[in-house]
């Protein structure tokens, strides 16, 4: 497992502006091929928090990639509130058939 702070000062040092998130992903794996991909992700969100005197070009590039490839696990899995619907539901069908 690569520590955050390494992949994240490896994404500062590659990071342009217009490098789509493959190419960010490729070269970050090349000096760190164990790396996963959420924790590139990661280190990215990382990278982002933690640079305040970074170039403006750098940081946009790096939420972009950031955003477009962070985990559809990271999202919430279904709708909020459907359990209740159906609770809602159940009952409304017992007072019916009573």
């Amino acid at each position: 497992m690569v520590s955050i702070e390494a992949l994240s000062a490896t994404l500062r040092s590659v990071a342009a502006p217009g490098m789509s998130p493959k190419a960010l992903r490729a070269a970050v794996r090349e000096k760190h091929p164990e790396a996963s991909k959420k924790e590139v992700v990661r280190a990215a969100f990382h990278a982002l928090i933690d640079s305040q005197s970074q170039d403006g070009r750098a940081i946009a590039a790096l939420h972009g990639f950031a955003l477009a490839e962070r985990a559809p696990d990271d999202e919430t899995t279904g709708p909020i509130g459907s359990r209740r619907k159906r609770i809602l539901r159940r009952g409304a069908a017992e007072a019916v058939a009573a």
